[in-house]
């Protein structure tokens, strides 16, 4: 009842209201948009191609990421991944690039120039993957009779042309959840296409597992307890925090500072995870190119490597892939947590660490703090993310259900549901209402 409540509450608030509703509807036609075939290919050809992207593999890594539109051969087949490519690309480009490093201390007129930037970057990833996914079709499994018109210079003009617009779509639809919806409206897009694959997956466990006699209900029941125990964690890793006090000196009415034992006391929060779930995203880009490079070769040796590294449930797979997220953690929290300028910041406020001097001491103990959480950290993330293989491997779950069990797919749904409750829950309590892990009372304005 509280949380009916606490739903009534949302619904009371008409600028919330409106944000869910047009979030709603740029996610329906978002969903919409995977469901549209290219020109020129047999939709009902297609349902057997689509098939084979059910059962894992890398290509049922990729189509989850698109919630099928990549198997759907759709207008969307690209997704919203060209724009997260060129996002990254863009972020490690600001390190080294001095005229990025200048755009970002220029504030929002900075920020304004660095997303066309990236947007522009966007389109040109899309001219390199459009022609590269339309190729690879027939090599996935297309027949060539799904090809209506032939694979003729006008299909792949034609082609290539809509899935370069697919993708600045999608990015539009994300900029415009984040501008007037509830926020977040890259990391939607792609939560929403994650949580499209999730019901056929389990209904495919089910008739294997129920219907088939595969294990009985039991095995369900036991393996929904395991998926919420890893969601559990998974939250566990996203919140987690290394709280660093701080001490402020108290200003009085002339500008002076008063003794620092009268000043105000606050904590730096350092994440356990700092990176997300970059360094999962870095490491699967990485894990592409073996077999990639392998592919052109016809020795047994490279039909070897071809054969380790396309199945994502192997062993040697996830033991180098667990190696390349601990590395890849490190060198993304490395770059994106300034520690210099967080002790530069803090020097110039008027706060110090209790026991550290302010300046190089300090930015060499947060710098120390964070090397000793990273580690943990880092090593619970390659667990996660790891996770898939070992549903698929102990407990014989299928491929398709396993993605779920850990890795990018389950630590972006996680993700993205805390940023979002968080986003409403501030539309509550601003409204003087509770939140939405509080009672659901009105809770009167304070004078």
């Amino acid at each position: 009842m509280k949380f009916i409540d606490t739903l009534k509450n949302v619904w009371k608030i008409e600028e919330l209201r409106n944000r869910i509703l047009l979030t709603l509807g740029m996610l329906l036609v978002y969903r919409f948009g995977a469901q549209v075939v290219l020109p020129g290919i047999d939709a009902d050809m297609l349902a057997q191609f689509a098939g084979k992207f059910n059962a894992g593999g890398i290509g049922g890594l990729l189509n989850a990421f698109t919630g099928g539109a990549f198997a759907n051969a759709s207008v969307f087949a690209l997704g919203i991944m060209p724009y997260i490519s060129a996002s990254i690309v863009v972020q490690l480009m600001q390190i080294a690039v001095p005229y990025l490093q200048k755009l970002q201390k220029e504030g929002e007129s900075g920020r304004k120039k660095i997303n066309q930037i990236t947007r522009w970057l966007t389109i040109g990833i899309c001219l390199v993957q459009a022609p590269s996914y339309l190729a690879g079709l027939p090599a996935m499994g297309v027949p060539a009779e799904a090809f209506i018109m032939g694979q003729s210079l006008m299909f792949y003009v034609s082609s290539v042309i809509i899935l370069v617009t697919g993708t600045i779509f999608a990015m539009w639809l994300g900029e415009k959840i984040t501008d007037k919806g509830i926020g977040n409206g890259i990391s939607i897009l792609i939560m929403v296409g994650i949580i499209a694959r999730l019901p056929q997956s389990f209904a495919q466990e089910f008739v294997s597992r129920v219907i088939e006699s595969n294990g009985g209900l039991i095995m369900i029941l036991i393996e929904l307890v395991i998926w919420f125990i890893i969601i559990l964690l998974s939250i566990m890793l996203v919140m987690a925090v290394r709280k660093i006090p701080v001490q402020y000196a108290r200003r009085t009415a002339s500008g002076g500072y008063e003794k620092n034992i009268f000043g105000a006391r606050q904590f730096i929060p350092l994440k356990l995870n700092a990176s997300g779930v970059m360094p999962i995203i870095f490491a699967q880009a990485i894990m592409f190119v073996p077999s990639a490079v392998a592919s052109l070769s016809e020795s047994d040796f490279a039909q070897g490597i071809q054969a380790t590294f396309s199945d994502i449930f192997g062993l040697w797979y996830n033991l180098v892939f667990a190696i390349l997220i601990i590395i890849f953690t490190y060198f993304y929290t490395a770059i994106t947590v300034p520690t210099n300028k967080m002790a530069d910041d803090l020097k110039r406020s008027g706060g110090f660490i209790p026991g550290i001097k302010p300046g190089s001491q300090t930015a060499e103990y947060l710098d120390r703090i964070m090397s000793q959480i990273t580690l943990p950290g880092s090593v619970f993330l390659a667990l996660i993310a790891i996770a898939p293989a070992f549903a698929v491997k102990l407990l014989g779950i299928q491929q398709g259900w396993a993605l779920f069990y850990g890795g990018t797919s389950l630590l972006i749904m996680v993700g993205v549901a805390i940023d979002t409750m968080q986003q409403v829950n501030s539309y509550l309590l601003n409204r003087h209402y509770d939140g939405l892990m509080k009672s659901g009372k009105n809770r009167k304005a304070v004078a």
